[in-house]
């Protein structure tokens, strides 16, 4: 995302980020109001089930890093590379917005190339009480190791590794048939991950690791707390789709009931909801485990 919202490309933008404008993300979602400095309003429909919410003609696409999708359940970490021209936000419409049957037709990998450590085999790794105790403070560290070793390098891996009382704690380890015992996020990971959970691999098509290396040199830190009026979270902490076997491979995410997610139960069982962010930090390889 531009560091002013998009106020210089879009001289009709007044706002700028303070307000929120020229945010963008992977799902190049459709709901955001202000899209290169103009009104979204074209084609716009209301939510059914968020009154501040809707759904216009175009959406807003960039690169998205998750570096720590999370609750007290679960847990995921996932690039998601989109073939866009330049580093920026790129306003889509139509087939190229992904939407619907269209989602893999778009310019961005909507679904990316996750590591959930529950749905790779690890059902006991992350949550409360256990290897990585949710009920206490977490440092969450991710590194970005280049094929070369310079910063300048392509990018091969993503690690992921946890501080907790001390005692660095790496990442799970894959437990499941046909993808190797890794712990981290690679070309071959993704590709045997996708073929394994009969999934699409348009991570790869929009450019994979590599693309997402480059996206990275220009990225914006988005810190939030949400809750998910589409699917309730279920790709995150239960299974996902809520029709399918959760015994079949990739189907199961977290141990949470499939309703538990739902917008409108969180918010009026947890209005309180909040989540710490401190210590923030990044630097070289392995500088960043302790405070």
């Amino acid at each position: 995302m531009e560091a002013d919202g998009g106020m210089s490309a879009s001289p009709a933008n007044k706002a700028g980020a303070k307000y929120g404008t020229g945010y963008c993300d992977s799902q190049c979602p459709q709901d955001i109001k202000f899209i290169n400095g103009e009104a979204n309003v074209d084609g716009w429909g209301g939510s059914d089930s968020d009154p501040n919410s809707g759904f216009g003609k175009y959406g807003t696409c960039c690169a998205e890093m998750d570096l720590w999708e999370a609750n007290l359940d679960a847990t995921a970490y996932t690039p998601h590379p989109c073939d866009v021209p330049g580093p920026g936000q790129t306003r889509c419409e139509g087939t190229k917005c992904g939407s619907g049957d269209d989602r893999y037709a778009g310019i961005c990998d909507k679904d990316g190339c996750d590591f959930n450590s529950m749905r790779m085999g690890a059902p006991d790794f992350y949550g409360p009480g256990m290897t990585v105790n949710t009920e206490k403070p977490i440092t969450v560290v991710t590194q970005f190791l280049t094929a070369d070793g310079t910063d300048a390098g392509e990018l091969s891996q993503i690690k992921r590794f946890y501080v907790q009382g001390g005692k660095v704690i790496p990442n799970s380890n894959v437990a499941l048939e046909g993808v190797d015992p890794v712990n981290h996020i690679s070309a071959d990971f993704c590709s045997q991950q996708k073929t394994l959970f009969d999934d699409t691999n348009h991570f790869e098509t929009v450019g994979g690791l590599s693309r997402m290396g480059e996206s990275l040199k220009n990225m914006v830190l988005v810190l939030s707390v949400w809750d998910d009026h589409a699917v309730s979270m279920n790709w995150l902490d239960s299974h996902f789709p809520t029709d399918a076997d959760p015994t079949a491979p990739g189907v199961t995410r977290g141990r949470c009931d499939p309703t538990a997610g739902e917008p409108a139960k969180v918010e009026k069982d947890h209005p309180d909801a909040f989540v710490v962010y401190s210590n923030i930090k990044y630097g070289s390889i392995n500088s960043t485990f302790t405070a």
